[in-house]
């Protein structure tokens, strides 16, 4: 056991560390992993990708970061939106959040209506 003495805010605490060897870690690592459930899995955020080519309608999705509420929708299909532009505004813990188109394009469809729900990484618009 090594001792320290830690000030936090003006006041001294006391502690104690145990020191532990290698074997030790590494059983209470596979104890430890035992234990645990598997992490789950995070969507991927919306990877940025180039202009789309003719004939692939669509394949660039415009995805949620982050779970929440839809506010409103600023984009209809067929409309010309540029880099930048809102194409959504989701609700996430009381704040508003401008989702924003990441390229220039087409709007070919759009995947969700003021009030629904939507998790994180659900796809809210589509575009070329």
């Amino acid at each position: 056991m090594k001792n320290y003495r830690i000030t936090v805010n003006g006041v001294a605490y006391e502690v104690s560390v145990e020191e532990i060897g290698a074997e030790e870690m590494q059983g209470t690592a596979q104890q430890e992993a035992a234990v645990r459930p598997a992490p789950a899995a995070q969507p991927k955020p919306a990877a940025k990708k180039a202009p789309a080519a003719a004939g692939t309608a669509g394949s660039v999705k415009i995805n949620a970061p982050m779970p929440g509420k839809i506010v409103e929708v600023k984009v209809q299909p067929g409309a010309s939106v540029k880099k930048g532009d809102v194409a959504v505004i989701l609700e996430a813990m009381k704040m508003e959040n401008e989702i924003r188109v990441g390229q220039d394009g087409t709007i070919v469809s759009v995947e969700v209506s003021a009030g629904d729900m939507v998790e994180g990484g659900s796809v809210l618009v589509t575009m070329d």
